[in-house]
Parts: structure tokens; C-alpha cells; sequence
């Protein structure tokens, strides 16, 4: 019952958002940030709040729901382990890396564990060239990696 309580109170501090900025010209892209900011994530439910209490078409909602890669359909793992796919990282093997991560974690890229700890992600260039293949765990950076130091990156997170 507190559970549905909670639920409730995230869709009202939605609802009283959208109601503030309803009016003013652009206002989608500010409440879906809200909306994942107050729901961790704007699965099907959230987005179709959002559809009808801003009256416009879900597609719309949807739309931008799944362009602006800042925005998730599910909620993200406690943390988020970004492997980079951009040119200098592929041609070292990003590839390698990314398959062991999703063998160790059990997790596609795009997915989050089972257990809710790791969300896996292909990102673009993490600006790292110099240190490829690297990954992001958190807003912390491993780069020259193979596939062999990816248990013991890993297990750091796992305790």
C-alpha cells in the first residue's frame, strides 16, 4: 500500500510540474527531464501521463522518448558501464571488451542486470583516444584495456 502511496506522489509532483510550465512555449523536452528525474527512468506509463496531460500525441512523446539518448525507457542499474565504440577504440578492439562485459555482466548493451546493478552501454567517443579501448564506469575512466582486466574492474563494483 505504501508502495501505490509513493507512486502516487511522483505522479502528483509530475502533474503539478507540467501544470507550471503547460503554458510556456516548448515544454516537453523540460517535463520528460523532470519526469525521469522524478521517476528514474519514463517507461510506457510515464510517457503516456505525459501525452495526456500536456495533450500531445503519444507518438510524439514516444519519439522523443527514444531519440535524445539522455532519456531511458527503463531504469538504469546503480551503475553504468559505458564502453567507448568510437573510431580509435574500435580499431582496438572495443569489440572484445564490450563482449566480455555483456558475458560477465549477462547484460546486452542497452540492458540492465538482473540484480539492478549494472546498466551496459555502446557509447560514442568518451574523448579518450589516447588511452584506447576504454570504458566508463560512473563518471570514472579505465582505458588500454583487454579483455582480461575487465573481472577484476568488475568485482570493484560488485562489493
Amino acid at each position: 500500500m505504501a508502495e501505490a502511496a509513493e507512486v502516487q506522489a511522483k505522479y502528483d509532483e509530475l502533474g503539478t510540474y507540467i501544470q507550471s510550465v503547460k503554458g510556456k512555449p516548448g515544454p516537453l523536452m523540460p517535463v520528460m527531464q523532470k519526469a525521469q528525474d522524478v521517476f528514474g527512468s519514463l517507461p510506457f506509463e510515464v510517457q503516456e501521463f505525459i501525452s495526456m496531460q500536456m495533450d500531445i500525441p503519444m507518438v510524439d512523446v514516444y519519439g522523443v522518448a527514444t531519440f535524445y539518448s539522455q532519456f531511458a525507457l527503463e531504469p538504469k542499474g546503480k551503475h553504468v558501464v559505458g564502453v567507448c565504440m568510437g573510431t580509435a577504440c574500435y580499431v582496438r578492439k572495443a569489440e572484445g571488451i564490450l563482449n566480455e562485459l555483456a558475458d560477465q555482466l549477462q547484460a546486452a548493451p542497452g540492458m540492465t542486470t538482473a540484480d539492478g546493478l549494472f546498466t551496459l552501454e555502446a557509447t560514442r567517443c568518451l574523448g579518450c583516444c589516447g588511452l584506447a579501448p576504454v570504458i566508463m564506469i560512473d563518471d570514472q575512466v579505465y582505458g588500454r584495456l583487454v579483455p582480461e582486466d575487465i573481472t577484476d574492474i568488475i568485482n570493484k563494483y560488485k562489493s
